[in-house]
């Protein structure tokens, strides 16, 4: 198979015909075999009705996945990658926000041109505030210099990958903004942009506010931590535990060295309990022995941690 196409949605009945029809008239006038999976993520509204429909009109190509709840994208499009066929896969966004015109260009920089990855790039939107694009730009600032990755717009849904890439990631809790990041620690190193096409939405409104800013900096951040110290959480929390149990270990030596000069020179000693530096010992000395037991913990954890990508999945087609 050319090309799974993947469409993680929430309440988008009203969008998923004529995104079908789209896809479907782009595909076969260039002759692709193709697959279209879309994964329902606890819709309210009628959205699974409507891809049970579209499965009847083309039943070798609509496959679906249907949430007993709501999850988020990063469990919708990992259970999406985890059944794609296709030696390219391509996501995309259901709410017509992005052309499947642009699947064509994609599949040739990955198919032709050798890209592992390539991500969109919506360099002209039709949704723009300033409240929504100086965040962005930030965001993605941020990420460039955190990642490494010199892409405009790292949280744009329309991507497409090589099908080993999809299947060598893991995607969980709200990752999805950084699968470019995921695809390079991975070892998938070859990543592109193209400049896509960005639709005004015509249907319904956004599911995204603006706490997906907040959220994706804790996010980039848990992806920076995982991809340094993931296998070895001992070489940080080990390093700045014994880093502190040090200082209060000095401190304690001060402690000690002002009550042996007091002895030494017949002068009243202060009690222990009066200086800073007793304080300030202990401290350091019980912070750092947390954070080493911490880093213990953690490889315990690494190493033994179970699946976590499991989802209550309703139905499938």
């Amino acid at each position: 198979m050319d090309i799974s196409i993947i469409i993680p949605l929430f309440n988008e009945e009203e969008s998923l015909p004529e995104l079908f029809f789209w896809i479907t008239t782009v595909m076969e006038k260039n002759h692709y075999s193709y697959e279209i999976i879309f994964i329902n993520d606890g819709s309210t509204d009628h959205s699974w009705n409507v891809i049970e429909e579209l499965h009847q009109k083309a039943p070798n190509v609509v496959k679906g996945i249907k949430f007993r709840r709501n999850y988020g994208k990063s469990p919708a499009l990992f259970s999406g990658f985890a059944k794609a066929q296709g030696n390219v896969v391509i996501t995309m966004d259901a709410d017509l926000q992005d052309s499947p015109e642009e699947i064509p260009g994609l599949y040739d920089m990955i198919g032709h041109q050798g890209y592992d990855l390539v991500s969109g790039w919506k360099k002209k939107r039709h949704d723009g505030t300033f409240s929504k694009n100086l965040p962005s730009k930030i965001y993605n600032a941020t990420a460039r210099k955190v990642t490494g990755l010199k892409l405009h717009d790292m949280n744009c849904g329309l991507k497409a990958y090589r099908n080993e890439v999809v299947k060598n990631i893991e995607v969980y809790g709200e990752m999805h903004r950084y699968i470019p990041y995921l695809a390079k620690v991975a070892g998938f190193t070859k990543i592109g942009e193209k400049v896509v096409t960005h639709q005004a939405r015509r249907f319904g409104k956004s599911k995204f506010g603006l706490n997906r800013f907040i959220n994706g900096y804790l996010d980039l951040f848990s992806l920076w931590f995982l991809a340094r110290f993931g296998k070895r959480p001992m070489h940080f929390f080990g390093f700045w535990g014994s880093v502190m149990f040090l200082l209060g270990f000095i401190a304690v030596l001060v402690v000690g060295i002002m009550k042996w000069h007091a002895l030494i020179t017949h002068t009243r000693a202060p009690l222990v309990t009066s200086t800073p530096y007793f304080y300030l010992s202990l401290t350091m000395m019980i912070v750092g022995t947390q954070l080493f037991l911490s880093g213990f913990v953690g490889e315990l954890i690494s190493r033994n941690s179970v699946e976590r990508n499991r989802y209550n999945i309703e139905k499938e087609i």
